[in-house]
């Protein structure tokens, strides 16, 4: 990482606030405790209203109006893998709005990195044409963050088909196969539905409430115990 990079790093993570000890931001950044003394005193010297002391730990007096998008091309490079990964895999909605956030990004950047943005080499193919995956990604996520249950018309590995009511918690996104973790009403407890053998979907009107030994922290502890 360059020096300017490092500096300007160093006081984004103070921007929130929060008292940072030397070690924390020396272990974050990957440099020695001594490099970030040094450093401090160059940001303070240099005019950013630091307090704090060494053995302590620093912090912003008050809040800086920083230029928010300033980037490495490494990091261009992650912006543009994510945002074909979501093109790709994310759904509509989100592939969508993934590319309006790089279109802003390619608006306010130097030259060089825009060449950068829009020259990567790398690439995330879809093997699946099935539209209905994405709309169906699209309705369990707005699903999902609206506390709304959900009807399922599903297919088995074995072929076998069944009706479900389910709470959805979270998605989960395998390679190529996303998956749903959900409260399963029929069955009483947890379980997961591909999303490429949910045959029909409808999002009722019902709002569900989190209920203890039912929510996703559950779901997590619960499978927890079989790793």
């Amino acid at each position: 990482m360059r020096r300017a990079d490092r500096l300007f790093q160093l006081v984004q993570i103070l921007r929130n606030k929060r008292l940072v000890t030397a070690r924390e931001l020396a272990e974050r950044l990957e440099v020695s405790e001594r490099t970030i003394y040094r450093d401090m005193q160059d940001l303070s010297l240099s005019g950013v209203p630091l307090e704090g002391e060494a053995g302590v730990g620093y912090r912003l007096r008050y809040s800086l109006d920083i230029p928010p998008l300033m980037f490495s091309a490494t990091e261009i490079e992650a912006l543009v893998l994510g945002v074909r990964m979501l093109r790709a895999w994310g759904g509509t909605e989100l592939g969508q709005s993934a590319q309006s956030v790089l279109d802003k990004v390619y608006a306010v950047i130097p030259e060089e990195l825009r060449h950068q943005l829009l020259n990567s080499h790398l690439f995330v193919p879809r093997h699946s044409e099935r539209t209905d995956l994405a709309q169906t990604l699209d309705i369990v996520r707005g699903a999902i963050g609206q506390h709304r249950y959900i009807d399922l018309y599903y297919e088995r590995k074995d072929g076998e088909l069944s009706q479900r009511k389910v709470k959805p918690l979270g998605l989960f996104f395998w390679g190529q196969t996303w998956t749903l973790a959900s409260w399963c009403e029929l069955r009483g407890g947890f379980r997961n539905f591909r999303l490429d053998r949910i045959l029909d979907i409808q999002v009722d009107t019902a709002i569900f409430q989190e209920v203890a030994g039912q929510s996703l922290t559950d779901f997590f502890v619960s499978f927890s115990r079989f790793e």
